[in-house]
């Protein structure tokens, strides 16, 4: 796997070395593959190297990393945890202001020591994903859409209050990908790796484009922003659903190594039901794998 000459800091190093072993384990000429698999369908798949889970910082029930170490360690994958700055419970969630004010006066401070105390002590290889897709402006997050400083700020004291309590991890930053990612990027120091969301549903590309839109239509600008920094790439979310020939073509691109994509080291599925509905009555798709080709 080629890669660029990333800028040195300690965490790079360490990212680099995880790639490498990623990319080992990857069948030649393929992208080191990972999933988001809460209902198990890959669980004995061997060519999965990433075990991808998502948490909230409040009402977390921690014993489950432990739980997905263990589940990681025995299928010899790393782990990306993505951890989301509010409750899953919807009518219990915060608003942007009061998350940003706590995060500012370090009311939140004890809920992410309390992840990242665990994230220490698990023997895979961990990369944090933290308050991802920030430059969204669909509504789905409570920070997303902040002025870039304010994130940004909000974003490097997350980070430094989980590296003092975990020192070892990866950390990737994970826009969107849409035009004015730049602006949230948190610095090199930040930044071991640059994740991206990549998601194609069939009938919105025929509505809203009147073609099927491919892969690489979606993917090619977003990378060539994300490659911008000089770090490694990864499609953190990727999902599509159409009928057999657009789930084919899709399939047929999304995990190979391609030479103008240097800086692309791994991706990883989103193997769920989506959890925000799309906008303008096309619902919520399901990505899951088993139910991706409509009929």
């Amino acid at each position: 796997m080629t890669l660029k000459r990333m800028k040195g800091t300690t965490g790079v190093a360490i990212a680099l070395a995880l790639v490498a072993s990623l990319a080992q384990a990857a069948p030649p000429g393929t992208l080191p593959f990972g999933v988001y698999d809460p209902d198990g369908d890959f669980s004995a798949d061997g060519q999965v190297v990433i075990e991808h889970l998502f948490l909230p910082w409040e009402d977390v029930y921690l014993p489950s990393l432990n739980d997905a170490d263990r589940y990681a360690k025995e299928r010899g994958r790393s782990l990306l945890v993505t951890l989301e700055p509010w409750t899953w419970s919807r009518s219990e969630r915060n608003t942007a202001q009061y998350l940003r004010r706590g995060i500012e006066d370090g009311r939140y401070d004890a809920n992410m020591i309390a992840v990242c105390d665990v994230l220490r002590t698990l023997d895979s290889p961990v990369t944090l994903r933290f308050a991802h897709e920030m430059d969204d402006s669909s509504g789905q997050f409570i920070w997303s859409g902040w002025e870039p400083e304010t994130y940004i700020s909000a974003y490097r004291h997350m980070i430094d209050v989980c590296r003092a309590h975990a020192p070892n991890i990866n950390v990737m930053w994970s826009p969107l990908g849409d035009e004015g990612m730049e602006d949230y990027y948190p610095g090199d120091d930040y930044a071991d790796l640059v994740g991206l969301t990549v998601f194609g549903l069939q009938a919105w590309d025929q509505a809203k484009y009147g073609h099927d839109r491919t892969f690489e239509e979606i993917f090619a600008p977003r990378y060539e922003r994300a490659a911008s920094f000089g770090k490694p790439v990864v499609v953190a979310e990727l999902g599509y659903v159409g009928d057999q020939d657009y789930v084919d073509m899709w399939n047929n691109a999304v995990r190979q190594e391609v030479a103008d994509y240097p800086s692309l080291v791994g991706v990883a599925y989103f193997n769920q039901i989506e959890v925000y509905p799309w906008p303008e009555g096309f619902g919520a798709p399901d990505w899951r794998v088993k139910n991706q080709v409509l009929k």
